[in-house]
């Protein structure tokens, strides 16, 4: 297919005023199959508990409106809008479905004996992986190459939300499987606030625009492609980095009250 004829997976960039939802077909029939599946299974005795099911639809919920609603077409605009899809999705609705312990609903529908339904991993394996994953996805989905690809390719766009999400949904599974492992903490958090800092860093700080996608889809919306990409760094830079930061300051107080209180207790005997 000519590449000049291609129509991007959430359609051609709109213009303020004809913005359009995705209805694809295979995608709602998705959406709308896991949340069945996690319910048929977290509602077996002992899986999973209310307030973890409503977590679990919660981030689920959010999940489908960042693909479906009309910001699946902006993002074909707008490389800002296209950031905001992925923090939505990564920093919001991940942490939400982790949440509710999909795994263990899911792996309950598993015949009994099967190898998937005890998964074993260490956590110090774990902590890494997670973290290096998702900061490669971060990385090479919001650098040139591969983010014009997305709009050339919808096996290169699944692809790109594929990885980015499931890194993420392993990202907050490492961090909340051990919440009072200070150093797990540390390295989730710290890590992550600084690969983020130096990919928004490179994105606001641009002299140039670095997308060819964006040089003429920005300007109906009141933006050069340059401002575009700069407020995309924006977006990622203060939600991602505070969020982050304050996971790595709260496991970094823990670390010192633990100290503090490992002091006291030599002191007295």
């Amino acid at each position: 297919m000519d590449a000049s004829s291609y129509v991007p997976y959430c359609g051609f960039p709109p213009v303020p005023g004809q913005l359009t939802w995705n209805l694809d077909p295979v995608l709602i029939a998705l959406l709308t199959a896991v949340p069945v599946l996690y319910g048929i299974g977290s509602g077996r005795p002992g899986k999973t508990d209310r307030l973890r099911q409503l977590s679990f639809y919660l981030g689920w919920a959010i999940l489908a409106a960042a693909l479906v609603s009309p910001l699946c077409n902006l993002s074909v605009a707008l490389f800002s809008a296209r950031v905001a899809q992925h923090m939505i999705v990564t920093l919001v609705a991940a942490p939400l479905i982790v949440l509710g312990k999909p795994g263990a609903a899911f792996r309950s529908m598993l015949p009994t004996g099967s190898a998937l339904r005890s998964p074993r991993m260490g956590d110090g394996i774990l902590q890494l992986v997670a973290t290096t994953g998702f900061a490669a996805a971060l990385w090479v989905w919001h650098l040139p190459g591969p983010y014009d690809a997305t709009l050339q390719s919808d096996v290169i766009y699944w692809t790109m939300h594929a990885t980015i999400f499931g890194t993420a949904l392993l990202l907050w599974h490492a961090l909340f499987r051990r919440l009072n492992c200070v150093s797990s903490a540390l390295l989730v958090g710290f890590g992550s606030t600084v690969q983020m800092s130096l990919l928004s860093a490179l994105l606001t700080l641009a002299p140039r625009p670095l997308f060819v996608s964006h040089a003429g889809t920005t300007w109906p919306w009141g933006l050069s492609p340059l401002e575009d990409q700069q407020l995309g760094g924006l977006i990622m830079w203060v939600p991602g980095g505070t969020l982050f930061t304050l996971i790595g300051v709260l496991a970094f107080g823990a670390w010192l009250k633990a100290l503090s209180g490992d002091a006291s207790v030599r002191q007295v005997s």
